[in-house]
């Protein structure tokens, strides 16, 4: 067993929290990630939100489409992956959400513990 919970599942957590509120394409994954951990100073680098994004596909978690982004495509011709749960997809997301909630428990048990021995 691990010490603490590792980057990638906690980044896996989030992403999958992110599709489940239909914000599905990795840059504003990882931009929005970056605003909402900024007060713990962590960034999540980019290469492990799309690391982790590609082994949720091939788990069978989630699937990709393209989209042009903006809605004239005639100006704006970069085009966006985003991600959507496969049919099974959701089901597979809450067992692992369930998963690393009990991962996350047991660090937070650990913390807390360190924090009691240690400075009071």
């Amino acid at each position: 067993m691990a010490f603490m919970i590792a980057q990638r599942a906690y980044i896996k957590l989030y992403l999958i929290t992110k599709v489940e509120q239909r914000r599905g394409y990795g840059y504003q994954m990882l931009e929005e990630m970056k605003e909402e951990f900024k007060l713990f100073g962590y960034v999540p680098p980019l290469s492990e939100i799309y690391r982790a994004l590609h082994e949720l596909v091939q788990e069978g978690v989630l699937y990709r489409t393209k989209q042009l982004k903006g809605n004239d495509p005639s100006v704006d011709f970069q085009e966006i992956v985003l991600y959507h749960f496969t049919e099974d997809g959701r089901d597979k997301a809450k067992l692992y959400k369930k998963q690393v909630k009990t991962d996350l428990d047991r660090c937070i048990g650990m913390l807390q513990k360190a924090v009691q021995d240690n400075y009071n």
